[in-house]
């Protein structure tokens, strides 16, 4: 593991060093190549530790104070780790065998659908002129059709959008 120690008002001592580095060790098991930025720094009476691990396309951060240095760094390194693990878990499961993920990429598990009404949907039909139902149409424009009351004959309508985009179609009832 790559680490980078960085100390902004604060000295960073060969003590201090030597511990992040040792603590980081809990961390490097879980990776292969990492590479960890650590910032430790003082506001008031508060000592701050900021550990941020990057490793496998992921980025893990933590910051934490305390009145003691060695504890805001203990508390960092239990932070990542929970992350860490939490993420791992989260890849494993799904990737595990039986997962729904898996199961519609192989086409197995549930059976295709055909010939069935899956979605039902309703409306209120209004009874208006044709013209007027192009206008209706024209305000949504996520819906490719209409259905309504021709008041002219009074009979079921379906004004419905053209494949140009431009023009509308009108399906009638013949008697």
């Amino acid at each position: 593991m790559k680490i980078k120690i960085t100390g902004k008002e604060l000295k960073i001592t060969e003590a201090i060093n030597d511990y992040v580095e040792r603590k980081l060790d809990r961390i490097d098991k879980y990776f292969e190549d990492a590479q960890a930025d650590v910032t430790l720094r003082t506001e008031k009476n508060e000592q701050i530790a900021e550990i941020c691990v990057i490793a496998g396309g992921e980025k893990y951060r933590a910051v934490t104070e305390d009145k003691d240095m060695y504890a805001s760094i203990d508390k960092d390194i239990d932070i990542l780790e929970g992350q860490i693990r939490k993420s791992k878990t989260k890849k494993e499961k799904m990737l595990r065998e039986g997962s729904i993920k898996t199961m519609e990429l192989s086409g197995e598990g549930t059976p295709e659908l055909t010939n069935e009404i899956i979605k039902t949907s309703y409306y209120e039909i209004k009874p208006m002129l044709p013209e007027d139902a192009v206008l209706k149409l024209q305000e949504k424009p996520t819906h490719n059709f209409l259905t309504f009351i021709n008041v002219e004959t009074g009979k079921a309508n379906v004004i419905h959008k053209l494949k140009d985009g431009k023009n509308y179609g009108l399906v009638e009832p013949e008697a």
